[in-house]
């Protein structure tokens, strides 16, 4: 297995790598990723990962000068590593997490060897293209060879896979590829603790890269925006290139002291701020399916999304948050008030349908897929439509939260 990012990288493409390699490796079959380096010497190393062993072979790499830490290895000896550590290890199958660097000489030397190729695509041209030389007038023309040359590249690979229907349905658009499969990147509900008590607070949370795609000075104008009286607080949780712009921003705004950038954090930070916060938002309009979102889903937190990608497939407006129309600064504004603003019995609702609507993105079911893929075998794709959220079920959810409230009165 193989792409441009992986642990240490904090982001979806880097967390679904982990929790695919090792969620394979628990059932005990031999995973090898190649992978940059950040710092050590090129070679390969025994890594635990979610407790899990893994053979990652690390090969040299450079920070990309134009983003915050994205490392990349070079270019120039992508075939050369790839060769090498196939021809060590004879894979079954290979496993293609991106197509632009490592991913390449994965694929091209599995394809020549006749070893079945596996590809997911988390490629989205403006996730990164910002981060390129190109003047901005030749984006589009560079955004329609890069996606040629990454249909070359999956061409070559017996499965396709991407993580909702939406985003396959964007792939098979933009490549002309048929039979894209949607498969889920998978979360664990259980690694996580929903908090259904009253918020001493009003706590907004984002998750991710603080980079400019996110639209992030959108949601920071929108706390803005809000009444004063909410006193909302904003939890920006990530590394990234627009801090320092986000923080001038706030301080222009006169918001500072409701702004806060906690930075890269540990999995326990990360699962104690989401389970403190009251409603997670999202802005982002270039997500093909967001972990982030699933993580605070999976928290119990009503969210507020921009009405795009496969942020939908996630957020069914007005069941367990609402969806904005994307870079309407008053709308997200708007949404994020009215959850702020709603009486706990209605929040916990949306709590409890965050809960539901995640129940069919179990990463065992994932891992069983990618198995069955890894093999050669037939699948179909699993159903993570849930139906709409029923007049006797919302009033179960207001039920609970009654009863919950009457517990801690007593």
């Amino acid at each position: 297995m193989g792409g441009d990012t992986f642990a240490p990288d904090v982001n979806g493409a880097a967390s679904f790598s982990v929790r695919l390699a090792s969620g394979i490796a628990s059932r005990g079959h031999d995973v090898h990723i190649i992978a940059q380096s950040h710092g050590e010497p090129q070679g390969t190393y025994r890594e635990e990962h979610l407790g899990q062993m893994l053979t990652v072979h690390r090969v040299n790499s450079f920070r990309w000068p134009l983003h915050d830490w994205l490392r990349a290895v070079y270019p120039w000896r992508i075939h050369h590593n790839a060769r090498r550590v196939i021809d060590e290890i004879h894979p079954d199958v290979s496993h293609m997490q991106s197509h632009m660097l490592v991913g390449r000489g994965i694929t091209t030397e599995s394809y020549k060897r006749g070893i079945r190729v596996v590809a997911t695509n988390h490629f989205m041209p403006e996730n990164l293209i910002e981060h390129t030389p190109f003047p901005k007038f030749t984006w589009p023309l560079i955004t329609w060879l890069a996606w040629k040359d990454c249909t070359r590249l999956y061409r070559k690979a017996s499965a396709l896979t991407t993580p909702t229907k939406r985003a396959a349905e964007y792939l098979e658009s933009r490549t002309g590829l048929k039979h894209v499969h949607a498969i889920s990147c998978g979360i664990r509900m259980s690694d996580y603790t929903p908090d259904f008590e009253q918020k001493p607070d009003n706590r907004i949370v984002f998750v991710g890269r603080i980079t400019g795609e996110k639209m992030l000075p959108d949601l920071v104008e929108a706390v803005a925006r809000m009444p004063k009286a909410l006193h909302a607080q904003l939890d920006l949780v990530g590394e990234g290139d627009i801090r320092r712009q986000l923080e001038q921003q706030a301080q222009r705004l006169g918001i500072s002291d409701q702004v806060h950038f906690p930075g890269r954090v540990s999995d326990d930070e990360l699962r104690q701020i989401l389970s403190s916060a009251t409603v997670f938002a999202m802005p982002s309009t270039a997500e093909l399916q967001s972990i982030a979102t699933m993580e605070g889903m999976a928290s119990g937190l009503p969210v507020v999304a921009a009405d795009a990608m496969a942020l939908p497939h996630l957020v069914k407006d007005g069941e367990n948050g609402f969806l904005f129309p994307p870079r309407d600064v008053d709308a997200l504004a708007d949404r994020l008030t009215r959850v702020l603003s709603m009486p706990q019995d209605e929040r916990e609702v949306m709590q409890h349908a965050s809960l539901r609507l995640l129940e069919p993105h179990d990463i065992d079911t994932t891992i069983t897929i990618f198995e069955r893929l890894y093999r050669g075998e037939e699948i179909t794709d699993p159903d993570t439509d849930v139906p709409p959220l029923s007049a006797k079920l919302r009033e179960q959810f207001k039920s609970l939260a009654k009863r919950a409230k009457s517990a801690i009165t007593d």
